[in-house]
């Protein structure tokens, strides 16, 4: 259901019994994850509602809800929490469960104390948490006081709760700066956004204890599933972009240069600037730009090196300026960038466009009334959220420009091992790193396509994987004469049957590198550290999925024996590595 944003509230939790059918019927695979939810409130029509946005994100969750008002007791002391053994926690808490505010007689002292104590009743939980189970944990900061004592006073008086939050809440934001897998569900921005009256309307919590008005839950679980589709993975990554009347007001081809509205001596230009500028930024999160527009190239080009505009040329990873039908533009944009259409947000002015490419491919297409709104579309869609940031992110958009480099210099040789050559290709190829855990963790939650079991890991799982002896792992860089590809390769290797057999239970690779025998050289130094600690046997396994048919026969091509493979396409593999040979004649290996 790539149309579930934007949606009516009172219609997702009208139809929510319908709306769930629909999704489990509809042949998606999805990754299964546990996650417990604690309570300071009611969680059940939450976890209801969570469900529905996690399976409309390809997340099959299975949910543990605490007692009412228990969090603390089951974060601390649970024991049916621990035997669950979830892959997520989510505590659900707000300024109700605030047990004591300041009252006006405190000293600063007496203040500072209290703010102490309520803090360290949520660090002590966090902590212990950590230590018990290890898994990442989502933690809602809190919400404003609906109500204020001293007025306007009360945001920066010491006795003012308004201030007593604000304090709170910072102190959550320094724990989450300096923990892992920690992460904050900023319900104080999502009340503001929606209305602090209408969200903390006493009705609920005296009728029910919900700390929330009930008809806002579903904003509410589709803030909470963005981050939780952000940790496994399920992030867009590039912006095709439309031009007239999207980017700058007018017809370029048919007003000029001169006559489209953009900048701030234009009416409305200031508007198209303000997204423009918010486009540009969504580049530091390695968030790909690209045009997709029914114009002359010469056109669209002029229009982009217009003098008062922020995006210029060089901003686009690619530039589709031709009659085509959009919806093949952006399909060979998603070829040319080696990634799913289903990768991709089609930003259109035209409502007719946006269909015609949602029921062709699939993409996100939201609606774009006016550009007043355009902003706040694409920001409540929650397209890009951010959990983790590695600095391979910020490279991305070079790293795709350098391929499209590669790409045009491939037509110059006849021979595909000359181009290779060509391309002075260096790998640095060794074991897990602390410094790239982040990175590598990414990588397993994004990469599809070449992706033989499509496991996923969060944060937690991939430091157990780093700190074990019994896993050969590896993460393979790529550079070439045109730059840095960062990271785009990753296998871990179990040891089996007394470390005789090395069975291969990730091997992934990004697909920006395809076709450049990274993976020969990757099998080739898998071989060799699965030699030198005593395996014979390397066991590959593939698990087919919706994206991941490219590298269905790749064991077959590096020379693996298939020994089984099931009536749903799942394949066991093996290859006897005594007196294997080096595959890889390309790429010079660190």
């Amino acid at each position: 259901m790539s149309n579930f944003y934007p949606f009516d509230c009172a219609e997702i939790s009208k139809k929510q019994k319908s709306l769930k059918r629909e999704l489990l019927k509809d042949g998606t695979k999805r990754i299964e994850k546990k996650i417990a939810i604690l309570g300071g409130s009611t969680t059940n029509g939450i976890a209801d509602q969570l469900e529905l946005f996690l399976l409309w994100q390809g997340i099959q969750p299975e949910f543990y809800q605490s007692e009412y008002n228990q969090y603390w007791q089951d974060a601390m002391f649970g024991e049916e929490l621990r035997a669950f053994k979830p892959d997520f926690i989510f505590i659900h808490t707000s300024n109700r469960n605030i047990t004591e505010y300041p009252d006006m007689s405190m000293k600063s002292g007496e203040v500072e104390e209290l703010l102490k104590t309520q803090t360290e009743h949520f660090t002590a939980m966090w902590d212990k948490l950590r230590e018990d189970i290890g898994c990442p944990i989502i933690q809602n900061n809190m919400e404003m006081p609906f109500w204020r004592l001293l007025g306007n006073k009360d945001c920066a008086d010491i006795h003012g709760r308004v201030n007593f939050v604000t304090r709170i809440n910072q102190s959550f934001y320094e724990y989450a700066q300096t923990h892992d897998n920690f992460f904050i569900h900023d319900i104080n921005y999502l009340s503001a956004s929606l209305g602090l009256e209408k969200w903390a309307d006493p009705l609920y919590w005296n009728m029910y204890k919900y700390a929330l008005a009930v008809p806002l839950i579903p904003e509410f679980a589709f803030s909470l599933s963005k981050i939780f589709a952000s940790l496994l993975g399920r992030n867009k990554k590039v912006l095709a972009l439309d031009l007239d009347n999207t980017l700058w007001g007018g017809v370029v081809g048919d007003d000029g240069v001169d006559g489209i509205a953009v900048g701030q001596e234009v009416p409305m230009g200031q508007a198209y600037c303000e997204f423009q500028s918010y486009l540009k930024a969504q580049k530091q999160l390695g968030i790909l730009l690209t045009v997709c527009s029914k114009n002359d190239e010469e056109n669209a080009i002029a229009g982009l090196n217009h003098p008062d505009g922020v995006l210029k040329p060089d901003d686009f990873t690619l530039i589709k300026a031709n009659w085509e039908p959009k919806s093949l533009n952006i399909e060979q944009t998603a070829k040319e960038l080696n990634l799913l259409p289903e990768s991709i947000v089609f930003v259109d002015d035209n409502p007719a466009e946006r269909e015609i490419v949602k029921g062709a491919l699939g993409c996100e297409a939201p609606p774009m009334e006016s550009v007043e709104h355009y902003i706040q579309t694409l920001d409540k869609g929650g397209y890009f959220e951010v959990t983790n940031f590695s600095e391979d992110d910020l490279k991305r958009g070079e790293m795709y420009r350098q391929n499209a480099e590669r790409a045009k210099i491939q037509s110059a040789f006849a021979d595909y091992g000359e181009y290779l050559d060509s391309l002075e290709m260096r790998a640095e190829i060794a074991d897990f790193s602390p410094i790239n855990l982040a990175r590598i963790t990414q990588l397993t939650n994004k990469s599809n396509q070449f992706n033989l079991t499509t496991k996923r890991f969060t944060p937690a799982e991939m430091e157990q994987v780093y700190q074990s002896s019994d896993y050969i792992r590896l993460c393979g860089r790529l550079t070439d004469k045109f730059g840095d590809n960062g990271i785009v390769s990753v296998v871990i290797g179990k040891k089996a049957e007394g470390g005789k057999v090395l069975d291969i239970e990730l091997w992934l690779m990004s697909c920006r590198v395809l076709k450049r025998d990274m993976e020969l050289a990757m099998l080739d130094t898998l071989a060799a550290e699965a030699a030198k600690q005593g395996a014979r046997i390397l066991r590959g396994h593939y698990y087919p999925t919706a994206k991941n048919n490219m590298v269905k026969n790749l064991y077959g091509d590096f020379g693996f024996e298939k020994l089984s493979e099931d009536s749903g396409g799942n394949a066991l593999w093996e290859l006897d590595i005594r007196g294997y040979q080096n595959k890889n004649k390309h790429i010079k290996v660190n």
